[in-house]
């Protein structure tokens, strides 16, 4: 699903980067509609934490999911506007509020690594992969787990 391009003998794969919590994430490019400031999200009352709320982007209402709650870690009060990463799922629209927005990687497709078996559990429930990167490791999310929410949730 990762927007692939066939360069000498190896297929390679487009990320969009996002830090979370000190975390390097890597979103597949296919799968990012765009990345903007979220303005004005509108709280969900009885909305589980995950849920930031919604917003109206262009014309439509978009579920924004912060994805600090999303993976078990605290809030960020460090005083910096969140970002978010627009994506869709089934025809609906969601932003994942992000600390911040990085740079797009062109990465080898077998570079790609299953998650290590010491790779936080509240990571490796969203992740599809891992992959290393000088000094630090970069972890795939794999979208359609992160919007798996709980039917309670998906009630907002």
């Amino acid at each position: 699903m990762s927007k692939k391009t066939q360069i000498g003998e190896g297929a390679m794969v487009e990320y969009v980067t996002a830090m979370i919590g000190g975390q390097l994430f890597g979103l597949p490019i296919s799968r990012v509609q765009d990345v903007f400031m979220p303005e004005r999200v509108t709280r969900v009352p009885l909305s589980s934490h995950e849920i930031a709320g919604v917003l109206n982007l262009r014309g439509r209402i978009v579920t924004v999911v912060d994805m600090r709650a999303r993976l078990g870690l605290p809030r960020d009060d460090d005083g910096k506007t969140p970002m978010a990463v627009g994506v869709d799922l089934r025809g609906e629209s969601y932003g994942l509020l992000i600390d911040q927005i990085g740079e797009v990687l062109r990465l080898p497709e077998d570079g790609k690594e299953e998650n290590p078996v010491n790779l936080d559990p509240r990571m490796a429930k969203l992740a599809g992969g891992v992959h290393r990167l000088e000094g630090q490791l970069m972890v795939v999310l794999d979208v359609d787990r992160v919007l798996e929410l709980a039917p309670e949730m998906m009630a907002a």
